[in-house]
Formats: structure tokens, sequence, C-alpha cells
């Protein structure tokens, strides 16, 4: 369960609620995003996704995590990506999917740490 601060807070934006807590964690570096996305979050030099706005985050996953949840109704399909599993898409509509994102980008966090530890490259 996030443990995100206001995520019902309507003054602040989704993005800016979601950025405040993701951000807040060791080693995420919140930056500019690229071709179309207006914040990313990485670890060392891995993206742990994006936001495009307050509208839409974008996730990459292994295969079997992105089945897990696509099953769970969690993510779709990358839009540019339709066919492939691993690029995912979740729409920002609701103070729980505000939340979901940010439990989102907590696996792919917890990820790349794991990583790190191992010494596998970022």
């Amino acid at each position: 369960m996030s443990t995100a601060k206001d995520t019902a807070n309507p003054t602040r934006t989704a993005s800016q609620r979601i950025i405040d807590e993701a951000g807040s964690w060791p080693e995420v570096t919140v930056g500019p995003g690229a071709r179309g996305a207006s914040v990313a979050f990485r670890v060392g030099h891995r993206e742990l996704g994006h936001l495009h706005g307050d509208h839409a985050a974008h996730f990459s996953f292994p295969k079997d995590v992105w089945e897990d949840l696509r099953r769970q109704g969690r993510i779709i399909p990358h839009p540019v990506f339709p066919e492939a599993r691993g690029p995912a898409a979740r729409r920002i509509e609701s103070d729980a999917d505000v939340r979901d994102v940010i439990e989102l980008l907590r696996l792919n966090y917890r990820r790349a740490l794991e990583r790190r530890r191992r010494g596998v490259a970022a």
C-alpha cells in the first residue's frame, strides 16, 4: 500500500502527488521524459516509468510480471506497442489510479534496487 501523502488532496495534481511520493525514494531521480513524457523516474540509467501529464503513466515490465498485472486489470498494453508484452500503460483518472501508479513505480523501483544489489548494470 502506498505511503503517499495527500493523495486525496484535490488542490494537488495527480502528477504532483506521484512526483512527490516516488521522488522521495532513495536513489530516485525525477527529470524530463523523452518522446512526449512530461517527467520520468529513474534509478541510475534505468527508467522506472514516466508520466504523460496528469492522465497517463507508462512502464516496462518483464513479460511474466506484465501478464500478471494485465490479468489483474492494473495495466493495459502500451498504445505505441499494442501487441508487445512488456511495455504498459495506466490511465490516471482517480485517486485510486494515482495510488496504483505509485505502486507500479514502486514495483519497478524494487526491481532496480535488486538488480543494483546483485551488481547488474542499471
